[in-house]
């Protein structure tokens, strides 16, 4: 008998049954195409040892003027920029108290009660404090004195930490602690951290668990919704906005010892919004745009957030937000949905999406300085940050489809679109991250499966190719290659450069595949016998390394698969001897690097695999 080529089109289908779809491929998990070919996706490496604190749900990279590179990290507790590898601190302070903080000890606990009038502290926020004395045994002056997460709070006035040396130990307080720190002490808080978790409505349920009064009712704010920041950068300057909080700019030539400060509070601020949803620059004209601003109203801004408001700075000056004759600063409010999700920089425009719709804002110069036009009103963007701008356009992900916009909107034909939706968490919706990785012509969305409240897949697109994959993965936050060669992206407290290698951080990657759909012989009118395994594999790293070439066989659609034969193929792997019989057979690649001695950093590109297959008979 012949051999037969087996050489399967390009892509992931999973809109039908594995059946109906021969020739093409129906699972697979860390796997990509590339020329039309699957191959084992690049590794990953922490770019540093130093661990942020939260969970990183926002990348920013630039170069200043010196040639310094900085990334900006927002996450739920804190807002970094990295300089190096090392992750400064320049979240806003939200209060300072001077002269007016006192300790409690409980001897046998180290769960020190902090007093403080009106601190406005909620859980997990950080205070530093200063000039405190010792309480008279184990809680010493230099316990106190140093950064606290809050643990709990007490009431208004009051709130609890545990107490802990300076390497992070916990201390615990004997009968002698009976000081209360004495009367200099100074604290400085940070700003509010916010959720971890999306609340979508206000009521009951809202704040974290113990907060507020037994059955009590919250409204959503800044500090009790999912934290999501935006940045930008006007010049060398960074600014950042928690979504429906202020406004902060940090100021390059100040030095990452200096924490970035309220825009609206600035020396010179002009009506500055005191909160907004997104923070963006128009580069081109050198504006400062915050979407969904809160308005002005007499000679002050409000205070809370319209949802489809915009308003936008003078030119050149972020500072001045007055609407006058004499300059060009200004707002516009959109008319169709109900609150601006989120906005992206294209070429010529800027693009913003409510919940319903998708408008592009240009710059038209005066009188009117920005015009807005509504593009469609059919689709909405899911999460603030599911949408991303690539070579060929901007890509989305909207409530049950995917998009792209290239002059105008179309939808994305997805072959992956049951398999995606349909096991999908939309309480945490708010969480989906979209990415680019230019280097392979993808785009993508991290997001969470039905099963889990964090994002543990990615969908991916490749936009030259026009096919789609998918695979399992914790990442929160992306940044494309250009600042650095390669991307980076945030997962469990750490940088990682992805695209490196072909392992996980030094250890194997694993549970990496790639599976057919099933072939027949004569649309299954006949059992198939296979017998030989010809194998066609390119070794893109480690030429030591090997794979599984795994052969399954059933009888019918509605069996169970049968693994009958499963071959190690290296680059010296001339043939595999093999034995497996049914109607209807599927081929599947996995990743052998567990199973080799030094068999990490392994890539593999699949060519065109030959079976010897021949008629079995009828039954």
């Amino acid at each position: 008998m012949p051999l037969n080529k087996f050489v399967f089109r390009p892509g992931i289908n999973r809109e039908g049954t594995d059946y109906d779809n021969e020739g093409g491929w129906f699972d697979v998990n860390l796997v990509r195409f590339k020329n039309g070919r699957p191959q084992k996706i690049g590794g990953w490496a922490k770019e540093s040892p130093n661990t942020y604190e939260g969970t990183g749900r926002a990348l920013h990279g630039w170069v200043a003027l010196s040639g310094a590179r900085y990334l900006g990290l927002g996450t739920t507790f804190k807002y970094y920029v990295q300089e190096g590898n090392e992750f400064n601190n320049i979240t806003p302070t939200r209060k300072t108290s001077t002269n007016s903080i006192t300790f409690s000890a409980t001897n046998g606990s180290s769960v020190i009660t902090v007093t403080d009038s009106s601190h406005g502290a909620v859980l997990n926020d950080f205070v530093t404090f200063a000039q405190a004395t010792s309480l008279g045994g184990n809680v010493t002056a230099s316990v106190l004195n140093q950064e606290y997460q809050v643990a709990s709070i007490v009431n208004t006035n009051s709130y609890t930490i545990v107490a802990k040396d300076t390497d992070g130990n916990t201390v615990t307080a004997n009968a002698s602690d009976s000081g209360n720190g004495g009367s200099g002490v100074d604290a400085v808080y940070q700003l509010n951290v916010g959720l971890d978790a999306y609340a979508q409505s206000t009521g009951w349920g809202v704040e974290p668990w113990g907060s507020g009064g037994f059955g009590s009712a919250s409204s959503l704010s800044f500090s009790n919704q999912l934290r999501i920041w935006t940045h930008d950068n006007y010049g060398e300057d960074l600014m950042i906005c928690p979504r429906g909080g202020p406004v902060f700019r940090w100021i390059e030539n100040d030095g990452t010892s200096v924490v970035a400060k309220n825009l609206a509070t600035t020396t010179g601020a002009i009506l500055v919004p005191t909160v907004g949803l997104q923070v963006i620059t128009s580069e081109k004209d050198r504006h400062l745009i915050v979407l969904g601003s809160d308005p002005i109203e007499g000679d002050a801004r409000s205070g809370v957030v319209d949802p489809m408001l915009i308003s936008f700075s003078d030119q050149e000056n972020p500072l001045d937000f007055e609407p006058l004759s004499t300059n060009t600063a200004g707002s516009l409010r959109l008319s169709s949905g109900s609150v601006i999700i989120g906005g992206v920089k294209s070429r010529q425009e800027i693009l913003v999406w409510t919940d319903t719709s998708l408008y592009s804002m240009q710059f038209i110069g005066p009188p009117f300085t920005f015009g807005i036009n509504l593009i469609s009103e059919t689709t909405g963007l899911v999460a603030p940050k599911a949408a991303v701008s690539a070579p060929n356009g901007v890509f989305w992900m909207g409530y049950d489809n995917f998009y792209a916009y290239t002059g105008s909107v179309k939808k994305l034909p997805c072959s992956v679109l049951s398999y995606v939706f349909d096991d999908f968490n939309s309480s945490q919706v708010f969480k989906v991250f979209g990415f680019s990785n230019t280097q392979f012509d993808e785009v993508g969305w991290f997001y969470p499966s039905a099963s889990s409240s964090e994002i543990d897949r990615y969908v991916v697109y490749n936009y030259a190719e026009n096919v789609w994959t998918y695979g399992e993965l914790v990442r929160h936050a992306w940044l494309d290659s250009g600042v650095e060669p390669y991307p980076r992206a945030t997962g469990a407290g750490f940088i990682y450069e992805h695209e490196t290698g072909y392992d996980d951080d030094g250890s194997p990657m694993t549970n990496v595949f790639i599976e057919s759909s099933d072939f027949d012989i004569a649309d299954g009118e006949q059992f198939a016998f296979i017998k030989e395994v010809i194998p066609d594999f390119k070794f893109l790293e480690n030429a030591s390394g090997a794979v599984n070439l795994v052969l399954k066989t059933r009888n019918s659609p509605g069996e169970t698969l049968t693994t009958n034969s499963t071959s190690s193929i290296t680059g010296t792997t001339s043939k595999a001897d093999v034995r497996a019989r049914g109607r209807q057979a599927v081929i599947r690649v996995e990743s052998d690097d567990d199973n080799v001695s030094g068999n990490t950093a392994t890539g593999w590109r699949l060519g065109a695999t030959r079976l010897d297959v021949r008629p079995d008979g009828r039954r």
